[in-house]
């Protein structure tokens, strides 16, 4: 992958708004339901999404500046310090006579180190905090991912159905190990939804626009829509208009106490381009649309 500031179009100083819309214009743009059978699309679109995945990160994004990650997530090599080499006869950390070699009786701190040591000895392991980017789909339906660690090991992390972004997951005992009989520490999660150019979430409930013909808004028909869980048939009333809602129940996000929320499918009018001739006629002769004004006619409502 090349570089993501590159691949969204955005300079290393973008604020984390700016490269959210940058990668909504694109994601609206490359999304493979958007662009059937075009490879090059789907392709470019998996670039993007995964230039977002690092840059909306501030971590992974602090990382990726200094260096110490590559475009991918990858792990550079890093430089060796003092404390690499602490087994080094020359090394800092290293034991010396000034140290290593106090009797017990004479060294002062002694008795200090031993109380702190017997502190330590059935400590708790630390928590460990990751952050994980799931689709907007998966976010609905549930699902199970695996997080690659820094220290190349990994972890199980099972969706559930409905999270909301910025929600954290606990997996108890998979963080650090204790000290002595110490537990180990647990794994926090934040979860981190990837805007979908197709939905919008408001609650439980989920809305997607969908683009239909003149002759559909004037005449009704039968339209696919897509839904978190596959795409369904709906009919189109006739004499819909843009803005016209209408509602799939049950195809939203599950509910805490039991059942789903609905998603709405907005309506948006759309005439062919460049204008069919015979349309520019038949509108130019069509004196009922003439004298019609919606503006009035919604303010008389």
């Amino acid at each position: 992958m090349s570089n993501p500031y590159e691949v969204l179009g955005v300079s290393s100083t973008a604020s984390a708004d700016e490269i959210q819309k940058a990668y909504r214009k694109l994601a609206k743009k490359l999304h493979p339901d958007l662009n059937p059978g075009d490879k090059a699309a789907e392709e470019k679109f998996k670039e993007v999404a995964g230039a977002y995945d690092l840059l909306s990160d501030p971590e992974k994004r602090k990382r990726f500046d200094a260096g110490e990650i590559d475009e991918t997530g990858a792990e550079r090599p890093q430089h060796q310090y003092y404390r690499d080499f602490s087994g080094d006869d020359y090394s800092p950390y290293a034991s010396s006579a000034g140290f290593a070699d106090f009797g017990e009786g004479d060294d002062p701190f002694a008795d200090l180190f031993r109380r702190s040591a017997q502190a330590r000895a059935n400590r708790h392991g630390q928590d460990m905090h990751y952050r994980l980017t799931i689709s907007f789909v998966e976010s609905i339906t549930g699902g199970d991912q695996r997080i690659t660690l820094p220290t190349g090991g990994t972890l199980d992390v099972k969706i559930p159905a409905g999270i909301l972004d910025g929600k954290t997951l606990r997996l108890k005992g998979k963080g650090a190990p204790g000290m002595g009989s110490g537990r180990p520490g647990d794994a926090l999660i934040e979860i981190e939804v990837r805007p979908d150019p197709r939905f919008t979430r408001e609650g439980d409930d989920i809305t997607v626009e969908v683009p239909i013909s003149l002759t559909e808004a004037v005449l009704g028909g039968k339209i696919r829509v897509a839904t978190p869980t596959g795409d369904v048939t709906m009919t189109v009333p006739a004499g819909s208009n843009t803005g016209s809602k209408l509602r799939l129940k049950g195809k939203g996000a599950p509910k805490r106490g039991g059942g789903r929320g609905d998603e709405f499918v907005e309506l948006k009018i759309m005439l062919p381009k460049p204008t069919d001739p015979a349309l520019e006629q038949f509108v130019s002769s069509w004196e009922a649309g003439k004298t019609f004004n919606p503006r009035e006619d919604a303010n008389a409502r």
